[in-house]
């Protein structure tokens, strides 16, 4: 048998289905088991090895659910079912026009985020005072939305949305994330921060967990998609309705001045085109006219690209016209950014 034919004799029957028939399965019939994608295996064994290295005493389960978490009393891993087959990734892009650990780096990004849950319950951590004090209460009520402070430096830098501000249990996985990657240097890049002594603090309770088994060892798969009734379909129309209530209306304000829908009568362009053509120049105004950094700068100006393109907005009035009232929004939007905004990233 050639390798072609054996690879397609692993090849699922969905993988060649059109995105309106996918999107008519159910997840559980998409018989998602343990990863065999080889990008994932690979990702999972690197992170295997880097808690071995760190002395750490836990491999944690994983499986596929509706998204990423780790969830409480369970030191395992739920990974996206859309990472477990391209087919399922080119509909995800499709769909919500992002992948979420859709390329290497990302993903093992977010792994290490997820695993700092997974450590934190298999030796139930968040029981000890080194812990409370340094990260708060950790059953604080989780926010449905949270304000950040672009400037802050009580917090590392890991995940977009400065994820470590969102609630005390955020902070401790985003900081663990930071102190387990083999090259993040936390000492010299976090040096003077206030969140320098969170990562001291980790490696204290790293050190006192170093080549001692787990305490918790359920390997429970919290909302598997192998018993999940919904459709592909159904899924994502619950993801746009939850998307649809988040609060952009600072940004959509800005964005009025120079875009509007599209023109019944003669040429235009669309706006999210428009912008990405011109991100550099504006991440420039962000940063040196409005004080902030270029990853707050790019975060900012991706997100109104982004707001464009789900409006369906295109340009109205004369270029220069646009380019000024652009340069105006971000320039306006940073400066709200110094002073902490509220930002559409729902929990």
């Amino acid at each position: 048998m050639s390798r072609a034919q054996r690879l397609g004799r692993r090849t699922p029957v969905w993988a060649r289905d059109t995105d309106a028939r996918l999107l008519r399965r159910r997840f559980r019939d998409l018989h998602l088991g343990p990863p065999q994608r080889a990008v994932l295996r690979r990702a999972i064994a690197r992170l295997h090895r880097e808690l071995d290295a760190a002395g750490i005493r836990l491999q944690p389960h994983v499986w596929f659910s509706e998204e990423w978490f780790s969830p409480d009393g369970v030191p395992g891993i739920a990974i996206p079912f859309y990472l477990a087959h391209p087919r399922l990734e080119r509909l995800e892009r499709r769909m919500a026009r992002t992948v979420e650990g859709g390329n290497s780096t990302s993903l093992m990004r977010i792994l290490r985020h997820e695993v700092g849950h997974a450590v934190d319950t298999a030796y139930r951590l968040r029981r000890r005072k080194l812990w409370r004090d340094t990260f708060g209460p950790p059953r604080a009520p989780y926010p449905d939305r949270y304000v950040i402070d672009t400037r802050s430096r009580d917090y590392v830098q890991h995940l977009d949305g400065w994820y470590a501000q969102a609630h005390p249990a955020e902070d401790f996985a985003e900081t663990f994330a930071v102190w387990l990657s083999p090259r993040s240097a936390w000492r010299k890049r976090y040096a003077g921060w206030p969140a320098l002594v969170k990562l001291e603090a980790m490696q204290a309770l790293m050190s006192s967990i170093r080549e001692r088994d787990p305490v918790v060892r359920s390997a429970t798969r919290i909302e598997s998609v192998a018993v999940n009734e919904l459709t592909l379909g159904e899924y994502y129309r619950q993801i746009l309705a939850r998307r649809t209530q988040c609060d952009f209306s600072a940004i959509d304000q800005r964005l009025g001045k120079a875009f509007a829908g599209k023109p019944r009568e003669g040429r235009a362009r669309r706006a999210d085109t428009w912008l990405r053509a011109r991100r550099a120049e504006l991440m420039r105004v962000a940063t040196q006219q409005g004080g902030i950094d270029a990853y707050s700068a790019g975060q900012l100006i991706d997100l109104a690209i982004e707001r464009c393109r789900e409006r369906q907005l295109w340009l109205k009035g004369s270029g220069p016209e646009c380019l000024q009232h652009a340069r105006a929004m971000v320039l306006r939007l940073a400066r709200a950014g110094r002073r902490g905004i509220k930002v559409g990233f729902a929990l």
